[in-house]
């Protein structure tokens, strides 16, 4: 009885004061709090909660990767990485909106981000693609499903934050008996695992783009490859393309954590902007310092209360009651992934990525244990579902940064982009459908 009135009070105040407009960080710590006060807990238990929550080693590359992604868009590296995938496009049809799909992957490979990414390609790209002539409707929603990439390819801050979460989560004895032992999450683990679902739910981005410009008419350059082309932006932008290499490899080869390679591609953004491209000026780095202030400083704020709200429910044994009341419905796999798809589509179009992730994982991740799901193929899908609530309305963040640059209206986006959101979806059921996309570079790896 006192476990489902907790429960009633948990929810019941967060989904009030959301509907009420207040801050998700707010409603996350107003409910937790009051849960504590009803159970006549001591709140300084929630203060010390919160406050190990952000005492991870692996967390401090939250603020140090959004560092590196607003001095690499200030040093000229976003820049040379968007010219390099625009020579690859050519006389391709859609070849300039192709060319978008590309560079955010590659700036993906930088800023783990999926606004960052929106907005340093966007604003580079979009006004390019109007001038070719393309609709700014088509231009803004190609770029605001694209910038999702940027928090499924490696390095990827919603892993961070998966990664931070599941570790201290142990698969229950009864999963273990019926499947064996399953193998631990670590975040260099799930950066890997990423590689190969980014490049599919890009391959549908590419796929569907194709066919929506052969219907426009979008054409790409007249003056078709040049082989010159190709060669002067891989000269110009070597260093910049160099930078994925040095952080991923870093990463995979076990010369540096996650955490150090975030620290290393400040570094090596530093160096580059300052002494290579002199693009990079004193007033650059202040600007990059204050945007991840006030990002890691909101994030760190739901990251607080998200770890008591998710606490709270898995010591009133949420995880457990949803595990049970899913198998019973069904125990077809195939049926169970649809659900929790669907739910993370559903999760993702109203709240934020990382908040998201740190209060469902605590839910979630028991009843991928109790199915046989390897947890690092579960992330990834967790990660990829999520990462699609950046191109929906009415939360995602793509679509706000992509109608500024554009001065297109949100609804009109919205409609555009909503062939490319049903490709990723159809992308993240193939993803989950079929484990070995997610795991096949791991095992290579020897992780």
């Amino acid at each position: 009885m006192v476990e489902s009135s907790v429960v009633m009070i948990l929810f019941g105040s967060f989904l009030l004061l959301l509907l009420l407009g207040a801050p998700i960080s707010v409603s996350l710590g107003v409910a937790a709090l009051a849960s504590f006060l009803y159970l006549d807990e001591n709140p300084i238990k929630f203060v010390q909660i919160a406050f190990t929550s952000v005492g991870s080693f692996p967390l401090m590359a939250l603020p140090a990767f959004i560092l590196a992604g607003a001095l690499m868009e200030a040093a000229g590296i976003s820049k040379r990485l968007v010219d390099l995938a625009e020579s690859f496009a050519g006389p391709f049809t859609g070849g300039m909106s192709a060319a978008t799909v590309m560079a955010c992957m590659f700036f993906g490979a930088i800023s783990g981000s999926g606004p960052a990414t929106t907005a340093a390609v966007g604003m580079l790209m979009i006004p390019a693609m109007i001038d070719r002539g393309y609709g700014k409707g088509y231009a803004s929603a190609v770029t605001a499903s694209s910038g999702g990439l940027g928090v499924v390819i490696p390095p990827s801050i919603p892993m961070v934050i998966f990664g931070i979460s599941a570790m201290g989560m142990m698969a229950p004895p009864e999963a273990i008996a019926q499947y064996g032992q399953f193998q631990s999450v670590s975040i260099p683990k799930l950066f890997i695992a990423g590689v190969l679902p980014g490049m599919v739910l890009a391959g549908g981005l590419l796929i569907m783009n194709y066919f929506l410009c052969r219907k426009h008419g979008y054409k790409g350059t007249t003056e078709g490859w040049s082989a010159g082309v190709t060669r002067t932006a891989l000269r110009k932008g070597f260093w910049s393309v160099l930078a994925p290499v040095v952080i991923l490899g870093g990463i995979y080869s076990g010369l540096f954590t996650p955490t150090e390679s975030a620290i290393v591609a400040i570094f090596y953004t530093l160096v580059i902007g300052f002494f290579v491209h002199r693009e990079l000026k004193i007033k650059d780095v202040m600007r990059s310092l204050e945007t991840t202030t006030w990002l890691t400083g909101r994030v760190l704020l739901i990251l607080f209360t998200a770890t008591v709200f998710g606490r709270l429910l898995v010591e009133n044994q949420i995880p457990a009651i949803v595990a049970a009341s899913m198998l019973e419905m069904t125990t077809n796999l195939y049926l169970i992934w649809a659900l929790i798809i669907f739910f993370l589509l559903f999760v993702g179009m109203f709240m934020e990525t990382l908040a998201a992730i740190m209060i469902l994982t605590p839910v979630l991740l028991p009843v991928a244990y109790n199915l046989g799901i390897d947890p690092v193929h579960f992330g990834i899908v967790v990660v990829c579902c999520l990462s699609i609530g950046f191109q929906t309305p009415p939360l995602g963040e793509n679509l706000f940064i992509a109608s500024g640059v554009s001065g297109t209206s949100i609804e009109e986006i919205s409609v555009r982009a909503l062939p490319f959101a049903i490709t990723s979806v159809l992308a993240v059921f193939i993803i989950a459908y079929i484990p070995q996309i997610t795991l096949f570079l791991p095992g290579l790896l020897g992780y």
